[in-house]
């Protein structure tokens, strides 16, 4: 009996190990529905917030497969499926697709994010080419905060973001967790903003933080 315990413990413990990563890429996924459902509910708010809260779960499952050694093709798949649920289709509708101008905008935003995710490679280890989907979910979430909802700075942010993701320059590789101490207390931050301070404020911190990534990504990150 004891050491069928220890066998059954054991095997617990490479379960969670294995799929640690696949837990928060599908917690980043459920996070992505939900957004999409209070968006088609009008309750934009809710959806920006789940947004951040996807950006934060994205930029953790990643080192979490590495930290524990459980990088996997499903686990890519999945997270794949996840960042393109939360970061495409759920970050598109922030758009309010209502009219032809307004829901091509929103077909060419997933159709950016749908290309950076399946066909670009850097083929240089440490680096993205092409603007990862996350901080540009990001940054339109806290913009929508911040502008109380205004569509017509959102389409144009949006519309940038669309050159931001396809044009193939390149941009440092997102390990927070994984790096120097101040990107994981950045990260800690953001954890901090988005859970327990006021809407405004996240959204700040969220913004900030993706901007300067986006127009300092070498120089600071």
């Amino acid at each position: 009996l004891f050491l069928s315990e220890r066998a059954g413990q054991g095997w617990m413990l490479e379960f969670i190990r294995k799929n640690a990563a696949n837990g928060l890429s599908v917690a980043n996924l459920v996070a992505g529905l939900s957004s999409i459902l209070c968006s088609l509910n009008r309750q934009y708010q809710y959806s920006c917030w789940l947004l951040l809260v996807g950006f934060l779960l994205d930029l953790a499952d990643g080192a979490v497969a590495r930290r524990l050694n459980a990088c996997s093709a499903l686990g890519a798949k999945l997270d794949d499926f996840a960042d393109f649920t939360t970061f495409g289709l759920a970050t598109a509708l922030l758009l309010q697709p209502q009219g032809v101008l307004a829901g091509l905008l929103a077909v060419a935003y997933v159709l950016a994010v749908f290309a950076r995710l399946c066909f670009f490679s850097s083929g240089i280890p440490f680096t993205y080419r092409g603007l990862p989907c996350p901080y540009a979910s990001s940054l339109l979430a806290g913009t929508f905060l911040l502008a109380d909802g205004n569509v017509i700075v959102l389409r144009i942010t949006a519309g940038v973001m669309i050159l931001f993701m396809l044009d193939q320059g390149f941009y440092p590789h997102d390990k927070v967790l994984e790096s120097q101490r101040w990107k994981k207390v950045v990260y800690a931050g953001g954890v901090a903003a988005v859970l327990f301070l006021p809407t405004a404020v996240a959204s700040v911190y969220c913004l900030v933080w993706a901007m300067s990534y986006i127009v300092f990504p070498f120089a600071v990150w």
